[in-house]
């Protein structure tokens, strides 16, 4: 089911961001931001995260979308739930960070914790999850696994193997640094044997897993070697856990590219085996020359950094902080409060004469034969006389 979401509230929004930074994303337009050169360095907007029209809606979209894709899975509407629009990693409570204001990731596993105990966020972006971690760094409730670039200051500049939460949240904070060049083999069999180690000690009620594609070979902003069969093999591999699953996008910087690991990926959620061929359709000249999904080889020339000792030391590291935690953290639950929904209205009190609005749009269900290219187009009911 495709279902379009809600744009987010302010005040949704504010379960984690903090109102004022709310409120300035709200007000802040290309037209206007120069009267705010102090709060446009306060809130970090400029270079990385510039201003732009309609900036504010956009955020209502993407994190509207991941907390519906969470609400969804609490109210078991659903086993699995995909925002490609989401996974803005890097926002922080009172500021935007590379590219990201909201950070939908951090709403959605807050929606989560509603139901679930433990939510376990996995990351395959090539840029460590800073916000998220960060958000959740003192707390057991919430484990967060990143699989990044690490070093040569490379952006954000966090994500040591050393940074494992503290307090409460101590050991509940996994970073896996790499080098540049890492492949399919080399990362999948790292990805693989850290997570299933992780589902077992953790016992994770859900899992929201941020699947960036600039851990692509070929992205302009990445630096790894993974194609696109190594990083759909970390999807499919997490979906055999059969857990309630929110999936993210995230990073990708070649368009195409990303457009190709999506599509791939959905298919993998839905167990629909996809074929190499890209259909005719309005886009299709931005796959060229094979006009298929996968990457074409060339773009696979970096050299692959990740000494098999480098890696077997950072899995060594990884499990034995996992040693430290005894057994999975429980919490007393308490009452759900409520989602920020506007009351559904009674739609047998619309005026027939009026157009239909979209939240009533939305709503309607169709039988796949209901869809034709217009109006007149009812081929299928009619006879051709």
């Amino acid at each position: 089911m495709i279902q379009r979401p809600h744009k987010a509230y302010p005040a949704e929004l504010a379960q984690f961001h903090s109102p004022d930074y709310v409120e300035f994303l709200h007000r802040i337009t290309p037209d206007t931001q120069h009267l705010f050169p102090n709060d446009l360095a306060k809130y970090n907007l400029g270079e990385d995260c510039p201003v732009f029209e309609n900036l504010f809606e956009f955020c209502q979209i993407y994190a509207g979308g991941t907390i519906d894709a969470a609400r969804r899975l609490n109210n078991q509407l659903c086993d699995i739930a995909i925002n490609w629009a989401g996974g803005l990693h890097h926002a922080k409570k009172c500021e935007a960070s590379g590219f990201c204001y909201i950070n939908d990731l951090v709403l959605g596993i807050l929606e989560l914790l509603k139901y679930h105990a433990r939510v376990l966020y996995i990351d395959i972006d090539v840029h460590h999850g800073d916000g998220v971690e960060e958000a959740f760094y003192f707390t057991d409730r919430v484990m967060t696994v990143s699989f990044h670039k690490f070093g040569d200051m490379f952006f954000p500049g966090t994500g040591d193997v050393k940074e494992i939460g503290g307090k409460e949240g101590k050991f509940y904070a996994i970073n896996v640094p790499l080098k540049d060049g890492i492949d399919d083999t080399s990362f999948t069999r790292l990805f693989k044997a850290i997570i299933l180690k992780v589902v077992e000690t953790y016992q994770p009620g859900a899992i929201v897993l941020q699947c960036g594609a600039d851990s692509l070979a070929g992205d302009r902003l990445g630096c790894f070697n993974l194609s696109i069969d190594g990083h759909s093999e970390c999807v499919r591999f997490v979906k055999k856990f059969n857990l309630p699953l929110l999936v993210t996008g995230g990073g990708g910087y070649t368009k195409e590219n990303v457009a190709r690991c999506w599509v791939v990926e959905t298919g993998v959620l839905l167990d629909t085996e996809l074929p190499n061929e890209i259909p005719e359709n309005e886009y299709f000249k931005y796959f060229a020359p094979d006009y298929s999904l996968k990457i074409p080889r060339g773009n696979i020339v970096l050299e692959n950094l990740n000494s098999k000792s480098y890696l077997s030391a950072i899995k060594v590291q990884v499990l034995e902080n996992l040693r430290n935690i005894q057994h999975a953290p429980s919490v007393q639950m308490q009452e759900v409060p409520p989602d920020f929904y506007i009351p559904d209205f009674d739609e047998d009190k619309q005026n027939p004469d009026e157009r239909m609005d979209q939240h009533t749009q939305d709503k309607q269900i169709q039988r796949d034969d209901e869809y034709y290219d217009g109006d007149n187009d009812n081929d299928h009911n009619m006879d051709d006389s």
